[in-house]
């Protein structure tokens, strides 16, 4: 074999050791891959690409042939090598080599020396349960969104069903540089070395007609994102606009409030591009009708008009229930697209039906009645709540019902995929001119495809809630959903007026601004800037200047995201996989490549420690002071400040300050380099709201860092879009104690001129 190929051993084996009288397995080959079939079963393997392995596993002479909702590429058309031995049955790529031993009929994997990876431990459950040894060092991540505090699943058990707060998606990844997709969509249990099983990691599903799996290898992170998204879908650019400060709560009760709000935000010259309309703007009696109440609200598409008029965006909320009796509610009835059963629900008039989200009928006629009544008005977005679907206050209720895909329970934890499908290719087949954006409070495998943010749902606000918040979100993003956010300050609880709740309000807000959805909620009185102190307003408002100084770093981030599968949640094991101090850290993150985020999550702290991984320098963002990278140090955290770090080799922009994200261009920008290490950064930019850009309607501006000849290098600007900066200044600095510290611009910083050719810059 080539030695630039990399191999990876995959062993399968039989549900039980076969007896001496076994007749041998029968071999045959396939177009990707083989169909083995052993006694006790039959087990396929497919091969999907270099890196990704699929791997099915059913009683019987058979496997069922089965529809997954997640799954939406097919096996690539790559060439592989077959080869048989009396031993074993050989597939390989240049990127993995399967052996799959004829006596057994578990699953392994290796690496090129030789080294095991990954490998099933068996006995398989029939068509719904697998084991997988664990190495003793290994971590687990990933499965969605879980309010237990942990980073690293290791000892714990993790239940993977929708409900409120509790987000179930079927995808790990490990400390060891691979991951899993394990594509059943029914409740199911996944225990991760727990007591009496330390070295097994087990899966059992609820049911399903065969085990099925992808393993993923990395053996990087990002590659195991990548790979995931590569079979579930990529994440669609979402419009510029969604990365500004959202303003929200439950809820806002009338046309004046809304407008109110947005209007003194403008007068005030604070921060906003969004204003979220929670539920209820409908009249009594009116759940599900997308009509708002004429009493309260006697001009809605006038309100949207002019929430638009003060350069703002409306998000509405939507649900999949339907009170009984309106227009709506008739016409999915007739179409069959209902759940039969009128359902008792915990809501005020008592009773309601939920539309079935996997009946493509349904799909259609719930996006068009929401775009009827809604979408003309020129709503920019759709806040889809209660995606688990909440039925009847107990959320397992669901799995009695059936389904257009048959039984809710074999699709049990898909219900939120399905919904925000049928928005997103609803929205996209009525225009590319608005980009779908949905805030959704459930999730599963594949909905970063719908573009669809979600939230951890109607939390607590209190410490340990939000300490919890943290390593949630960052377990979701290792689940390969790239956006997240939280209610900040809690759902629940909370007076503007107590010290005590302002204090953890400030340090949930420094947190919120480096989430991928900045936005502010809760019940109560409300949580705008002018219900706080002085003090709290001081610091709310440094953060948003923070947030929105930072749009150029994050749109091109997002663009990342988009274009290469990555993640802008990223926990220390993303990028230090090799340091095992940095493995099982639940209260440190980077947001994006170059900012090392250290949420304050202790009442009454002025410090906190900080570990700062790997082998380069780190930088304090507030000061520029250089800090030597292996160790903690005790990082300075007054109440109106939070922890940041940049990572040596660092190039971070800065555009000017702005009341909302289009308010002028990003010219000059300010472009800081952190001096310590090799780097570089792709500035990403578009006109910001269309679909034009998957047409190639964009621009991107290399920069690349040499440290040891302490040039800057602006490469040659490619492509071009319609209002693109064709002229523009770069102000760069060479950060240290002195110049690149802080929020504001540096008064040492060196303008360049950039009209899209190369410049070189050399720095002192």
């Amino acid at each position: 074999m080539n030695s630039c190929w990399q191999v990876l051993i995959l062993t399968a084996l039989a549900v039980a050791t076969p007896s001496s009288g076994a007749a041998p397995p029968a071999v045959e080959k396939q177009a990707h891959g083989a169909l083995i079939r052993f006694d006790a079963g039959t087990l396929r393997l497919e091969v999907w690409s270099d890196r990704v392995v699929r791997v099915s596993y059913a009683p019987g002479s058979a496997i069922p042939v089965t529809h997954s909702l997640s799954v939406i590429s097919s096996p690539a058309a790559i060439p592989f090598q077959f080869k048989e031995t009396p031993a074993a049955v050989e597939l390989s790529t240049r990127a993995l080599r399967a052996v799959v031993d004829r006596g057994t009929g578990l699953v392994s994997f290796r690496d090129l020396a030789g080294k095991t990876i990954f490998e099933e431990k068996g006995p398989r459950e029939s068509s719904v349960g697998d084991s997988f040894v664990l190495d003793p060092e290994e971590q687990i991540y990933g499965l969605g969104q879980h309010q237990a505090g942990f980073m690293s699943y290791r000892g714990t058990s993790v239940h993977l069903q929708q409900k409120n707060m509790e987000i179930g998606i079927p995808v790990l990844v490990s400390s060891r540089g691979y991951g899993m997709l394990w594509d059943n969509p029914s409740i199911t249990d996944v225990e991760v070395g727990v007591k009496g099983n330390e070295g097994l990691l087990r899966w059992v599903s609820e049911t399903g007609k065969a085990i099925d799996y992808y393993f993923i290898f990395g053996p990087k992170s990002d590659d195991v994102i990548a790979g995931y998204r590569q079979l579930t879908g990529a994440a669609p650019l979402l419009g510029k606009w969604a990365w500004g400060f959202w303003q929200c709560k439950e809820r806002y009760a009338s046309q004046a409030e809304m407008l109110g709000i947005v209007s003194r935000y403008r007068e005030t010259h604070r921060p906003l591009d969004g204003i979220v309309q929670d539920w209820q703007y409908w009249a009594p009696g009116g759940w599900g009708s997308h009509e708002f109440d004429p009493a309260r609200y006697p001009d809605p598409k006038g309100m949207v008009d002019s929430i638009h008029e003060m350069n703002a965006h409306i998000l509405i909320s939507v649900w999949s229930r339907f009170d009984l009796d309106t227009a709506n509610e008739k016409e999915l009835e007739q179409a069959g697209a209902l759940y039969p059963a009128v359902i008792p629900n915990v809501y005020p008039r008592g009773q309601g039906k939920w539309y079935d989200a996997f009946n493509p009928e349904g799909r259609r006629l719930y996006w068009k009645q929401i775009w009827e009544r809604l979408g003309t008005m020129g709503m920019d977005g759709w806040w889809l709540d209660a995606t688990e679907p909440e039925i009847g206050g107990k959320w397992g209720e669901y799995r009695t019902f059936t389904t257009a895909e048959g039984s809710a329970a074999t699709v049990f934890n898909a219900y939120p995929l399905m919904t925000t499908t049928g928005i997103y290719q609803g929205q996209r087949a009525q225009t590319d001119k608005k980009r779908v954006i949905v805030l959704t409070r459930s999730a599963y495998a594949g909905q970063q495809r719908n573009s669809a943010i979600s939230w951890s749902g109607d939390i607590q606000g209190n410490w340990d809630v939000f300490r919890k918040q943290i390593p949630a979100g960052l377990n979701f993003s290792l689940s390969g959903i790239p956006y997240w956010n939280t209610d900040i300050g809690g759902f629940f609880g909370g007076n503007t007026k107590d010290p005590k709740y302002q204090e953890l309000f400030v340090r949930w807000f420094q947190f919120g601004a480096f989430t991928p959805m900045f936005r502010v909620h809760g019940s109560g009185s409300g949580k705008e800037f002018w219900q706080w102190d002085e003090p709290t307003q001081r610091t709310m408002l440094k953060f948003e200047r923070l947030r929105y100084r930072l749009i150029p770093y994050i749109y091109s981030m997002s663009w990342q995201v988009t274009d290469k599968g990555g993640s802008m949640l990223r926990p220390l094991v993303m990028d230090f996989a090799g340091d095992k101090n940095a493995l099982n850290v639940a209260d440190q993150y980077l947001f994006g490549p170059d900012l090392m985020v250290n949420p304050v999550t202790t009442a009454g702290a002025s410090s906190r420690p900080v570990y700062l991984p790997g082998k380069a320098p780190w930088f304090d963002f507030w000061t520029g002071k250089k800090e030597s990278a292996g160790g903690r140090v005790e990082a300075a955290a007054s109440i109106d400040s939070m922890p940041l770090y940049v990572p040596a080799g660092s190039i971070l922009p800065l555009g000017p300050d702005v009341e909302y994200v289009d308010q002028k261009p990003a010219d000059p920008l300010e472009v800081r380099v952190y001096p310590g290490a090799n780097g570089s950064f792709t500035l990403y930019e578009d006109a910001g709201e269309s679909y034009d850009y998957e047409h190639g309607a964009y621009a991107t501006i290399p920069f690349h860092w040499n440290d040891a000849a302490k040039t800057l290098t602006i490469g040659k600007r490619a492509g071009n879009y319609a209002g693109m900066l064709q002229r523009r200044t770069f102000r760069v600095v060479l950060v240290d104690q002195q110049p690149g510290g802080g929020l504001d611009d540096s008064a040492g910083a060196r303008p360049v001129a950039y009209s899209g050719k190369e410049v070189r810059v050399k720095l002192p």
